[in-house]
């Protein structure tokens, strides 16, 4: 299924006028937009665009000043995060998210508990449940984490932590997948994990995928669509040529004056 494809089919996640205000500062001003199962929406902005607080907004981070986040037609504005994850919200974070004193596998395995409603209980008798177990394995082996299994999250690189955190998303199974710079901090060995995996769960065509990322080279090879944020405002949405050939992104985005942005490719 095409991403158009997609698209016609009813809105997974809704945003209506989204908004947030710090004293006199607003944030996040009035977005609106809806995604869709089987669409990656890459979230692209200046930095202090507002992208990473709408992302909080919408996994219920932070409470919103005015306006609604709607998830499958249910209006959720009121809910904090953790109702928002077992509704099927997931999220990735820029700076990692972890138990820094469990192991690898027990970061997992938690993740895999929740996912199958048996709580977070890490005494829990855990070798009764082979088949839980066995599909821990499965996502560390899909982030390259396997052979670090036993090792506490604290004795990890900052880029093992980022595929632990991708590995913990994928195991809690939402149909929402938020993506706050997955591969920041990352060595140039490390972000095709994290991109191949991202690629993976697009092809699929079944989760609605929300990605914020600063990389002009992995917004390319992944988004089906774009939407740009600049001092907090929605300033444009829609396919990645169109937005990004765009005067305001070109201006707003990358810098590019009216009068060069002819001469400049993106």
């Amino acid at each position: 299924m095409m991403a158009g494809e997609a698209m016609s089919a009813a809105p997974s996640l809704c945003t209506r006028e989204l908004s947030i205000r710090f004293g006199g500062h607003v944030a996040v001003n009035q977005v609106t937009a809806d995604f869709y199962p089987g669409t990656l929406t890459v979230i692209v902005g200046p930095n202090g665009a507002g992208k990473t607080t709408y992302f909080n907004l919408i996994s219920g981070q932070l409470p919103a000043s005015a306006g609604s986040v709607h998830l499958f037609g249910v209006d959720i504005t009121a809910k904090g995060a953790a109702e928002r994850t077992r509704r099927g919200i997931g999220r990735a974070f820029q700076l990692t998210n972890l138990f820094p004193n469990l192991s690898v596998m027990e970061n997992v395995r938690l993740a895999v508990q929740s996912r199958a409603g048996l709580g977070l209980n890490i005494f829990s008798l855990w070798s009764s449940h082979a088949s839980l177990l066995k599909r821990a394995e499965h996502y560390l082996d899909k982030v390259a984490l396997a052979d670090r299994r036993s090792d506490k999250v604290s004795a990890l690189s900052h880029g093992d932590k980022r595929k632990l955190e991708v590995a913990i998303l994928l195991a809690l199974e939402p149909e929402i997948m938020m993506f706050d710079e997955p591969t920041a901090g990352m060595s140039v060995d490390e972000v095709p994990v994290v991109l191949d995996l991202i690629h993976q769960v697009k092809a699929e065509r079944k989760k609605t995928i929300l990605l914020v990322e600063h990389k002009m080279d992995v917004v390319r090879s992944l988004a089906d669509r774009i939407i740009v944020l600049h001092n907090g405002a929605l300033v444009a949405d829609g396919e990645p040529v169109s937005v990004m050939a765009s005067a305001i992104v070109q201006e707003a985005y990358l810098g590019v004056a009216p009068e060069t942005r002819e001469e400049q490719h993106v």
